[in-house]
């Protein structure tokens, strides 16, 4: 059996085993609705959740944008100036100590019910896995390879773009992997606090109705595009990193 299956037949098993539990009453439905009826809510409802989607996927790229360009401009700071580094580190790691939901509502209170906040919990959330990977990746390169660099007059920024960038690249996407996930469960936390249109505010109207197939339905959906964005960045990675595309296909 080739390793791509056996996640397969992990879920058919899961899915399986979840329907007798449903069929046989083990759990009343209203707790555990059977796969049928997710499968049905989620059908019915994907006009609606694809409208709900745009909102919150509009959010997610907004929020995970600005994240990585913030991020890497801070990373290449923190690389090029060690007090930078010494300055910003802490406070990036401890931004990541704060729990995203309780910062959520201040964020709200300080800017409002509108898109701010939300585009707000999506930084806080995707900024840190893609500063630590890229900078991990530029302060990692061979010390060899860049005192060759100087050796020959190349500049700082002659040595970022045609070394320490491209070393940095398989580390910078590792991160922002991680991050592209995180946009879309930070977009529909965010949500949760107020707004017209977004997963989130899904969730909230069909939990506060006790409709849980619906609320199983839109968590089986963040999932699909939680995994979809993995594959694009995994795409992207492969485009922009033939060398290593190379060397694993020898």
């Amino acid at each position: 059996m080739s390793n791509g299956k056996y996640p397969v037949v992990f879920f058919a098993v899961l899915i399986i085993v979840w329907q007798c539990i449903s069929s046989f009453g083990l759990v009343p439905a209203f707790m555990l609705p059977s796969p049928v009826a997710v499968a049905k809510a989620f059908v019915t409802d994907l006009p609606l959740l694809a409208m709900h989607s745009v909102t919150t996927l509009g959010e997610a790229a907004l929020g995970l944008a600005l994240s990585v360009v913030m991020a890497v401009l801070f990373a290449v700071l923190m690389d090029r100036f060690a007090a930078v580094k010494k300055t910003l580190y802490p406070v990036a790691v401890v931004t990541q100590t704060v729990p995203t939901i309780a910062v959520a509502p201040l964020l709200v209170l300080w800017m409002g019910y509108g898109v701010a906040p939300k585009i707000a919990v999506i930084f806080i959330t995707c900024f840190f896995p893609v500063l630590i990977g890229l900078y991990g990746g530029l302060s990692s390169v061979e010390p060899a390879m860049l005192r060759l660099m100087k050796s020959m007059g190349a500049t700082y920024l002659q040595m970022l773009t045609h070394v320490k960038f491209p070393y940095a690249l398989g580390a910078f996407f590792s991160g922002l992997r991680i991050s592209a996930t995180y946009a879309v469960v930070g977009a529909v936390i965010s949500e949760w606090l107020g707004g017209n249109s977004g997963l989130g505010v899904y969730m909230t109207r069909v939990r506060k109705g006790y409709a849980f197939d619906k609320m199983f339905a839109v968590i089986i959906l963040i999932t699909i595009i939680s995994l979809v964005l993995i594959r694009l960045v995994d795409a992207l990675h492969r485009a922009l990193t033939p060398w290593e595309r190379a060397k694993s296909e020898r």
